[in-house]
């Protein structure tokens, strides 16, 4: 065959030159039905196959957002139910018969049960309701079956709310909502051939139209303390980063984490890195293995005594994410406590903020911290002995190696010093992959691996202070964090864990010491993950080589932080202080009068726009007066209250008989688009096509 220059080539044709052909058909087979979406006209049948993929993709968003909190098999059969349905739609094959539907329907209801012991409650009666709409959809044979998966799928699309609030949560709970209403829409028009694109802009008016009410309901609506829906096992479920105890190991495990423990915004320039030191559980047990907190005490804890250079205060906000944990972080040390709504708040007399109850939900709190202190200097001699304690038959070699610093070493503050110049000379490394350590761990790590992370320095550094009769305890908690440069947020997360260690001088009172930093200051000075990227490795969440995944990264973190600080930190106290500012002292009763009378006005408002928009921008009534306007100039006496017949009547016995003919087949085409079945939501096309027929049109006065 010849080519675009006249040369004429020969075309090899093999046994399998058909091949190419049968696939491209069968992929346009197989695709055709997904082209219904766009398809201006179309049969009734189409219409409901296209109908049935737009719900089927409505529940897949339904569905999704679950798939994090459901069991493994409940999320399968889920799968596996909606490709089913979908293979149905796509290949016009019938339904399942009931004989098949109903041992299915008790094997789902019995697999719940199984699970939970019951098919109430959140995470049952979420699970069950799921498996029940997938069900229905594959025996959906009436239009109400339509309507029992639409109205189930909006109730489920709430309680994935109360998984989570992320914003990509609530984008595809408005997707679902668009899709949801897009097939309301369609099964309330069935005998309409409206095309997809005026039913999606239908679609957006709607949910327009909706943003002003929800504004109202958010801002007025009163907020509820605590999570607006839990069961008792959701208290032991979900605990995420540090816990009550600290072994070998567990700390090092929340390196491989990217999530984000909390998030701070101080005023004014932040602190340098290394002071950054956010306090959490302290640990005073020690059974040869793991820390855990202080078992109990020789007598009654003396009040917590906090003694700050006023110079050095910083102020900071706080937006810790739920852990199911009752502590709170913040800085050493600090000034005053933070106000949590309706939880009380306290600090032990180890300095960590307690809360009254499991924080379950994100909360913001304010907070204002000495970085410069003294605490607890006047400890008297029963109360440090509680930090002395170790356990018999352990470490053998750490003891022996106390005491060989005991005898070059003068006072507890010699010791530290001698202990840490240990460290300092003796060939340690600080590794992010430590190795496994048996019962002697304290021996094993000063003595045979001498590589850790931040709990085995920890660990061993107190460990030989007890053993050289220096107060000492093991503190953990978060060490520096990752300025965001878009929104000025610093975040921590769950990779900054850390651990350190605190030793009682005598007139200076407890003093952090972190034998990490004389091993590796770049854990301190740089954080985590900017220590890890040097090192090869990349965090999940962390520090990225490439500038521009790292750019990508700091917009995603920034837009969420805005979504949880101007949305879902929206408190109870919040509310109250922005109804203060416009004058107003709300309470229960206020707020539920003052919600329904601005609901009222939004409501009349809405139909009032409503109804004037309808008026004004009537298609066919525009045309209607038009047409009007036409007959008027060439003469023809007319009247907004006549309808068409009428002004056929009147045009018929005024003009020449060719344009009364025109006039009349114009009329009727007004009337019969008018007052047809679905004749509110007229195609756009028919409309122009109609109106530039009444431009086109030039009546003349004559006999009749």
């Amino acid at each position: 065959m010849p080519d675009r220059f006249g040369v004429v080539h020969r075309v090899a044709v093999s046994a399998n030159a058909p091949l190419p052909l049968t696939l491209r058909t069968r992929l346009a087979r197989f695709f055709a039905p997904f082209s219904l979406l766009f398809a201006p006209q179309m049969s009734s049948a189409a219409r409901e196959r296209r109908d049935m993929l737009v719900l089927l993709l409505a529940v897949t968003f339904v569905v999704v957002p679950h798939f994090e909190h459901l069991i493994w098999w409940a999320t399968a059969v889920l799968v596996l139910l909606l490709i089913w349905r979908a293979f149905l739609t796509l290949t016009q094959r019938p339904t399942p018969s009931r004989l098949l539907m109903m041992p299915l329907l008790m094997a789902a209801g019995a697999a719940v049960y199984l699970q939970y012991r019951t098919v109430v409650g959140q995470q049952a009666g979420v699970t069950f309701l799921l498996l029940l709409m997938a069900l229905k959809l594959l025996e959906m044979r009436a239009r109400r079956d339509i309507f029992v998966v639409i109205f189930l799928s909006f109730f489920i699309l709430l309680t994935q709310f109360l998984n989570g609030q992320e914003i990509h949560v609530a984008v595809m709970a408005l997707m679902a909502v668009a899709a949801l209403f897009f097939v309301l829409i369609s099964v309330n028009l069935d005998d309409t051939d409206l095309p997809a694109g005026r039913k999606f802009k239908m679609v957006g008016l709607t949910l327009l139209k909706a943003i002003p009410l929800t504004a109202v309901l958010f801002v007025l609506f009163p907020r509820i303390s605590g999570p607006l829906w839990g069961t008792p096992g959701d208290t032991t479920t979900g605990n995420t980063g540090l816990s009550n105890s600290m072994a070998p190991g567990s700390i090092s495990r929340l390196l491989e984490s990217g999530e984000i423990a909390f998030r701070v915004r101080f005023e004014g320039a932040p602190p340098s890195n290394d002071k950054l030191y956010w306090r959490g559980p302290v640990f005073g047990t020690f059974t040869g293995r793991a820390w855990g907190p202080l078992l109990q005490r020789q007598q009654d804890p003396p009040p917590i005594s906090i003694k700050g250079d006023a110079r050095s205060i910083v102020s900071y906000s706080v937006t810790l994410e739920p852990n199911n944990r009752d502590w709170l972080f913040a800085l050493e040390a600090p000034v005053a406590l933070p106000v949590l709504g309706d939880f009380s708040v306290r600090i032990t007399p180890e300095m960590r903020i307690i809360t009254s109850d499991l924080v379950r939900q994100r909360v913001r709190y304010d907070m204002r911290s000495y970085t410069s202190y003294r605490f607890n200097v006047e400890a008297n001699e029963s109360e440090r002995r509680n930090w002395l304690d170790l356990p018999p038959t352990y470490n053998p070699r750490s003891l022996q190696l106390a005491e060989e610093i005991r005898s070059r070493s003068g006072n507890d503050a010699d010791r530290v010093r001698a202990t840490l110049d240990h460290l300092r000379r003796g060939g340690y490394a600080y590794t992010l992959s430590p190795p496994r350590l048996g019962r002697n761990s304290i021996d094993e790590f000063l003595f045979d691996t001498r590589q850790g992370y931040c709990e085995h320095y920890s660990s061993a550094f107190v460990f030989l202070m007890r053993a050289l009769d220096v107060p000492a305890r093991v503190v953990t908690g978060y060490q520096g964090g990752e300025l965001n440069p878009v929104d000025g947020f610093i975040t921590v997360r769950q990779s900054d864990a850390h651990a350190w260690s605190e030793v009682w001088l005598q007139g200076r009172g407890w003093v952090r010491v972190d034998p990490t930093a004389i091993v590796a200051p770049a854990r301190i000075d740089q954080g985590a993950s900017e220590l890890a990227r040097q090192s090869g490795i990349t965090l999940p969440g962390g520090a990225s080589s490439f500038t521009w995944l790292r750019s990508l990264r700091f917009n995603w973190e920034a837009v969420q932080n805005s979504w949880n600080q101007w949305v879902l930190s929206y408190s109870q106290d919040r509310q109250r202080d922005l109804l203060g500012l416009l004058g107003l002292t709300p309470n229960w009763e206020s707020l539920a009068l003052m919600l329904a009378v601005i609901v009222a006005i939004v409501l009349a408002a809405m139909a009032g726009i409503s109804l004037r928009s309808r008026t004004e921008r009537d298609p066919l009534g525009e045309a209607f007066r038009l047409l009007r306007d036409r007959l008027d100039r060439a003469g023809v006496t007319t009247a907004e209250h006549l309808g068409p017949r009428e002004l056929y009547a009147r045009s018929k016995r005024m003009l020449v008989p060719d344009d009364a003919k025109h006039a009349r087949k114009l009329l009727s085409r007004i009337e019969r688009m008018r007052y047809s079945r679905g004749s509110q939501d007229v195609v756009r096309a028919d409309v122009r096509a109609l109106r530039r027929a009444i431009r086109e049109f030039r009546p003349r006065v004559g006999a009749a």
